[in-house]
Parts: structure tokens; C-alpha cells; sequence
């Protein structure tokens, strides 16, 4: 197992930086979907499972909205996850503070570059030591503002960072040019990278919380 003697040494198993889009394309049903479907999965009986059978039993996880360059504000700084009472902790932040897509004037497009510059910054500035550090995207849209993803994907990659996705496919989405597609090409990489799409509304949590199942699993032949 390559985690390891790097588990051993770390203060927590994986580090996780939740990046949520909230551009003017976030209406209200999908911002309670990220909002809530974050606190959720954080809770989950599975997720408490895959921490506390890892090899520090604890992770750390931050949560940041985005949108256009220079429009993004952090809703929960570095925080340790041991339990389910930290779980429920983080949860409640996120809940409370997160985006609602209600207000959504002046947030103009989506920068997934910038999404994952910021990101790998929180990566960088992570006031520990980790196993594994994550920037996970959740979005509804491909990168249509700000720099190319292109040079912001390989600087992250070259940290040694993963970079993971969670689509959410548009009502009117052709099945031959789909988000999870542009995503797979563009956006995701890092060791055991991968992109995650859900079927609908309902199936928004339940696909999150496979994903972070996987995330958070030190056992990198976990399914999805």
C-alpha cells in the first residue's frame, strides 16, 4: 500500500477542498442541492465509516464558492473531521452559510481554471500534513471565463494534487457532448482522478456521497 508509511507521518488521512460553483447559471434548486447535499454526505453513516477505518481516522475539509475570477468567498476554512460530531460541525457551517441562488447578480461566468487556482492555493496553505490532498469540483457548466483550464490543471497536478469532479448536467444536455465528458478530458487529474455524474435532482447526494466515499477510502481500489 503506497499510503502507507505517508499515513503514518500525516495529521490526517486526506485533505479535501470542496469547490462549488454559485455562477449566475446556480439557480435556487441547485444551490440547496450543493448546500445540503454536502452536509449530507459529511454525515452519511458511510462517509463516518470510510474516516474512522483509514489510518489516522481523521480527514480535513474546506469549503469555497466560485464563480468569474475574483468572485469566490470561503464558507468553511481548514476544518478536522474525526467523528460525526465534527462531521455534524462542518455540516451545520456549510448548511447555514452556503450558497442559496437566490442573489445571484454580478457572479457572471464560470472560471473552472480559477476554481482549481484556488483550490491548489488552499492545498498549499493547508496547516498540516496530509496522505492525500483533493480539490473536488461541483459544477453545471464548463469553463467559459478567466484563464484556460489547461495550465491551472497541470500546476496542480505537478503539487502532487488530485483533482476529482461531480457534474451536473443540464435539463436540455446532448447525450453526445456531455458535462462528465468535458470534465473527464479537461478538468479532472492527479492520481486516481475521476469525474461522477448524476442522473437527476434525487440523485445529486447519493452520487456525492459515493464520490467522497472513494475520496476519502485510503484503499485506492475502493469502487465508485
Amino acid at each position: 500500500m503506497v499510503w502507507g508509511p505517508q499515513a503514518h507521518a500525516a495529521d490526517v488521512d486526506v485533505a479535501i477542498v470542496f469547490a462549488v460553483d454559485f455562477s449566475s447559471s446556480i439557480d435556487p434548486k441547485i444551490a440547496d442541492l450543493q448546500r445540503e447535499g454536502h452536509a449530507a454526505a459529511l454525515t452519511s453513516p458511510e462517509i463516518i465509516a470510510a474516516i474512522t477505518r483509514n489510518y489516522v481516522g481523521c480527514i480535513s475539509v474546506a469549503y469555497f464558492e466560485w464563480s468569474s475570477p475574483g468572485h469566490a468567498r470561503t464558507v468553511l476554512p481548514w476544518t478536522n473531521i474525526c467523528g460525526l460530531e465534527d462531521a455534524r460541525a462542518a455540516a451545520s457551517v456549510i448548511s447555514k452559510e452556503g450558497d442559496t441562488g437566490i442573489t445571484r447578480r454580478g457572479r457572471r461566468g464560470t472560471s473552472v481554471s480559477s476554481a482549481i487556482d484556488i483550490g491548489s492555493l488552499l492545498l498549499d496553505q493547508f496547516p498540516g500534513k496530509a496522505a492525500r490532498k483533493v480539490i473536488d469540483i461541483s459544477s453545471n457548466g464548463e469553463n467559459n471565463d478567466g484563464l484556460p483550464v489547461q495550465p491551472s490543471r497541470l500546476n496542480a497536478i505537478a503539487k502532487g494534487y488530485t483533482i476529482n469532479a461531480i457534474a451536473i448536467p443540464m435539463e436540455d444536455e446532448s447525450p453526445d457532448n456531455t458535462l462528465a465528458s468535458y470534465f473527464a478530458k479537461s478538468v479532472i487529474g492527479g492520481s486516481q482522478a475521476f469525474v461522477i455524474t448524476t442522473k437527476g435532482p434525487d440523485d445529486y447526494v447519493m452520487a456525492l456521497r459515493r464520490k467522497l466515499v472513494t475520496e476519502v477510502s485510503m484503499n485506492v481500489d475502493h469502487p465508485l
